[in-house]
C-alpha cells in the first residue's frame, strides 16, 4: 500500500466509525460534536509536500462558538469557526510527542508503515488523550476552565464569549 492508502483506510477503518458512535457528524476530513453553545471540532490536515510515497499530517482541534460562526444556521462549523485552534500534541503528553510515526509537525506515513501498527499508536492517542479532553467540554465554563490559561487562544477565547454575553460575568 502507498502511504496515502495507509492514511485513507485509518480514516475509514478506525477514525470515522470511532468518532461516529461518539456522536461526531462529519464533513470531508472535517468531525464536529454538537455541545450547546459550541462544537468540538477535529479536522485532519494534510500537508502541501506530500507524495503517494510519504503522507505527513496533523490534527486541528478545538471549540468553534456558535455565536461566531459563518455557518448563520449554526449546524456545519469548519476549522475556520475555531475560537480555539490547538494541534494534537496540545492534548498528548510528553512521551507521545514524538514516536515512531509522529515528529514536531504531526503525523507521518510511509509505504512501510504496517496499518495495524499505525492504528494501535493512534487509537492511543485518540482514546487515552484527545478524545477523553474533548468529552469533558459540555460547557463554556469547562472551556475556559481547560483553555483560559493558554497564551493567545486562552485570551481569545475569553475575548469572544465576554463580547458575545456567553457567560454571565
Amino acid at each position: 500500500m502507498t502511504a496515502k492508502e495507509i492514511q485513507t483506510q485509518f480514516i475509514k477503518t478506525y477514525l470515522k466509525p470511532t468518532l461516529k458512535t461518539l456522536g461526531y457528524k462529519t464533513s470531508g476530513q472535517t468531525w464536529w460534536k454538537d455541545k450547546g453553545d459550541f462544537f468540538t471540532l477535529i479536522n485532519l490536515q494534510n500537508f502541501s509536500w506530500n507524495s503517494k510515497d510519504s503522507v505527513d499530517f496533523c490534527f486541528n482541534i478545538g471549540v468553534a462558538l456558535k455565536a461566531t460562526m459563518t455557518d448563520t444556521d449554526k449546524k456545519k462549523p469548519t476549522v475556520h469557526d475555531l475560537t480555539v485552534y490547538l494541534r494534537e500534541n496540545y492534548y498528548l503528553p510528553d512521551n507521545r510527542q514524538e514516536y515512531k510515526f509522529r515528529n514536531k509537525t504531526g503525523y507521518m506515513l510511509t509505504e512501510k508503515a504496517d496499518l495495524n501498527d499505525f492504528v494501535a499508536e493512534l487509537k492511543l492517542d485518540f482514546e487515552n488523550y484527545i478524545l477523553p479532553t474533548l468529552d469533558k467540554l459540555n460547557s463554556l465554563q469547562n472551556c475556559v476552565e481547560k483553555f483560559g490559561g493558554i497564551t493567545f487562544w486562552g485570551d481569545n477565547l475569553k475575548k469572544v464569549i465576554a463580547e458575545n454575553k456567553l457567560l454571565a460575568q
